[in-house]
């Protein structure tokens, strides 16, 4: 892979063997300002759920911390990396994986590679949003000039907040980039979330690039799923190993007993009956955090509206004042949590909350 860079094998293992990557939120206090004590706070909570990364710098971060005026994407990156140092040289057995959203067009995405490599970043997780009317080759080529500065996750973003088409010939070519680790799978559609698996096995490179789910309504099913794709005569086995879900935000210590269960369980058939029915419990939770009903607009305040119920931000607000909970969205967190309370980890932050503010 010469002049790629390449995750270690200790991280690419640790990749492959499929982990909770929570989609990390900005933490603001009541003028809009970063948190930093909160934003701490936050990332202990991941890692001592036993989260297996972080992404930082992503949707749930807020786009808006790019804007020269806001300033925040160098120091949220820093406040996560020293965090997760400091947790590291107390739990030297842990691998934490460190991923830092990359946006824009080519000039600033090399120049967001190149801080976060910079400052400890093992992978990118490459959006295409900023280039929603550029040609394929161009696409290409934009993800091989990032590429050669830092190792990528690909995103499959869907369209409704920001993403775009990718069909199955993109994915193909995207596959041949040397050092792709890792795709997210974030379509919220399953011809499309086939698109990329069918790549994926027709590159032959399904031992390589770890498959994680970002479709956060349908994460379970994701999770159990055994994709059987025929290639050249061959049926390969291919699976979607863990997530990088922004509904991984919350309830984290929940999703990693999730993932443990599923990842003991893929290989009984038939699918355990209370799995299924959990997996519909977890997108109905999802419905009433993320908001698809105006059309996503709640999103990131949803996701605020848990952590700050449970103690874990101070503040609910974003750094865009027009972004809040949509009308309504607050009684359907309330009915999701009474309804489904082992979806929730509630016992387990309170147990914790005063250690995890600590400076």
């Amino acid at each position: 892979m010469s002049g790629y860079p390449s995750v270690s094998p200790i991280l690419h293992r640790h990749l492959l063997r499929g982990q909770v990557i929570p989609a990390h939120p900005l933490a603001l206090d009541n003028q809009r300002r970063l948190d930093e004590r909160c934003q701490r706070a936050l990332t202990r909570y991941y890692l001592d759920s036993g989260a297996g990364g972080v992404a930082v710098g992503v949707h749930t971060t807020q786009f808006a911390i790019r804007q020269p005026e806001v300033g925040l994407l160098e120091p949220i990156l820093r406040l996560a990396r020293d965090t997760i140092n400091a947790y590291e040289q107390r739990h030297p057995d842990r691998v934490i994986m460190r991923i830092a959203g990359i946006c824009g067009d080519t000039r600033q995405a090399v120049a967001e590679a190149e801080q976060a490599r910079s400052l400890g970043y093992h992978m990118g997780l490459l959006s295409l949003g900023a280039l929603r009317n550029a040609e394929r080759d161009h696409l290409i080529q934009h993800a091989h000039t990032v590429a050669k500065t830092i190792p990528l996750m690909g995103f499959y973003l869907q369209p409704s907040v920001g993403g775009r088409i990718l069909d199955y010939d993109f994915w193909c070519r995207f596959c041949e980039i040397p050092n792709l680790a890792a795709i997210k799978i974030a379509p919220f559609n399953r011809y499309q979330t086939l698109d990329v698996v069918r790549a994926v096995a027709a590159a032959s490179r399904e031992d390589e690039i770890a498959l994680y789910t970002g479709n956060d309504d349908n994460i379970v099913f994701d999770l159990l799923s055994r994709f059987e794709v025929s290639c050249n005569g061959q049926v390969k086995t291919l699976r979607i190993v863990g997530g990088l879900l922004g509904h991984w935000a919350f309830w984290t210590r929940r999703a990693v007993e999730l993932l443990q269960n599923i990842q003991a369980l893929v290989q009984a058939q038939p699918i355990p009956e209370h799995l299924t029915a959990l997996a519909w419990q977890i997108t109905d939770a999802n419905a009433a955090t993320f908001d698809p009903s105006h059309q996503f607009a709640g999103c990131i305040a949803g996701i605020h509206e848990i952590l700050f119920r449970q103690g874990l931000l101070r503040h609910t607000g974003c750094l865009n004042p027009a972004e809040t909970l949509s009308p309504g969205q607050a009684e359907e967190i309330t009915r999701v949590i009474k309804a489904y309370p082992h979806l929730t980890d509630d016992a387990f932050v309170k147990e914790n909350l005063d250690r995890w503010f600590l400076d």
